[in-house]
């Protein structure tokens, strides 16, 4: 069973830096594709991004493409999700999950997910 924990999350002002990582136990990580999504309050769960199980795919959402950075690192169990140029409209609880397959996180199918860190960016 793979158990995903979600840290990082605060407050900070527009413009400024955050950087989210989901640590993993359980599972073999190197061999999972995995994600970020994220839920505003009064609104459905929306994908951020995803990284492969292989080194170098990755894909993201419109709104977050150029600003926000996907990574992992095998060794360490962990995936990163380095925010920079954070909007108001970022604000929201961030999840991590894990799927077999790439297209699965896209398609908001994953295999499980964290529990979840909050971001709140100030105006």
């Amino acid at each position: 069973q793979v158990l995903l924990v979600e840290s990082g999350g605060g407050l900070v002002q527009a413009g400024g830096s955050l950087r989210l990582s989901c640590a993993a136990s359980g599972g073999t990580f190197s061999s999972y594709a995995m994600g970020w999504f994220r839920q505003a309050p009064g609104k459905e769960r929306e994908f951020v991004a995803v990284i492969g199980a292989a080194v170098g795919g990755v894909h993201y959402a419109d709104s977050v493409k150029d600003r926000f950075t996907i990574s992992r690192d095998n060794a360490k169990k962990t995936m990163y999700l380095q925010m920079n140029g954070l909007k108001p409209e970022d604000t929201a609880v961030y999840v991590c999950a894990f799927a077999d397959r790439f297209a699965k996180i896209i398609s908001g199918r994953p295999g499980g997910w964290g529990q979840g860190t909050q971001v709140t960016v100030s105006s």
